[in-house]
């Protein structure tokens, strides 16, 4: 058991990062990687949204939608649970640190439609996770995420004082930054099999 958790983490961290393999959620990703503060607050509001709707959608499929046979509601339960875990944390980070939430500004309110989000909740479904394969799945996938903000961001920062040609510079750098970051992080494929 042990044994498949710490596959499921490594995976999902690492192997299938959902930005850079899967290519979901890039516009937050590209949105708020332009300092390293805006993005590590970003990337621990998805940590924590992430978490909270894999969990409770998981409750919600398991207990609610299958056993009312009710399951081709899915798509739709999950989005609004997810806007309200997303009303949850916009209440929580406007009132505990103002600063940062006037930084993400329309960022914030956009994890509701992030696909990140909807992503990790219905591969947790459709994976028919048990109970602790959904916990450590619903950390694995936004922590990669931050990891992939914590990369890109730092990345950004030293480009933006750096002498770059004029047509590659704003979103095309960060554009061949990223594909390049995904290549780096396929070296890790040889480490899960799935």
């Amino acid at each position: 058991m042990a044994a498949e958790l710490i596959l499921i983490l490594l995976s999902t961290v690492l192997v299938n990062n959902f930005v850079l393999s899967k290519m979901l959620g890039l516009c937050p990703f590209i949105g708020v990687t332009k300092n390293v503060e805006n993005s590590m607050g970003m990337g621990m509001a998805v940590i924590f949204v992430i978490f909270l709707a894999s969990v409770s959608g998981w409750f919600v499929n398991t207990f609610v939608l299958v056993p009312f046979n009710i399951a081709f509601l899915r798509t739709i339960v999950f989005i609004l649970l997810i806007a309200a875990l997303v009303q949850l944390v916009e209440t929580v980070m406007r009132k505990s640190f103002p600063a940062l939430y006037k930084a993400l500004g329309i960022y914030l309110p956009l994890i509701t439609t992030n696909c990140v989000v909807l992503g990790s909740v219905i591969l947790i479904v459709n994976k028919e996770y048990g109970f602790f394969q959904m916990i450590t799945y619903g950390i694995g996938v936004p922590v990669g995420f931050y990891v992939a903000l914590f990369i890109i961001s730092h990345i950004r920062e030293h480009l933006a004082t750096a002498r770059i040609p004029k047509p590659f510079q704003g979103a095309a750098i960060t554009l061949i930054t990223t594909g390049l970051l995904a290549l780096a992080f396929m070296g890790f494929s040889g480490l899960v099999r799935e």
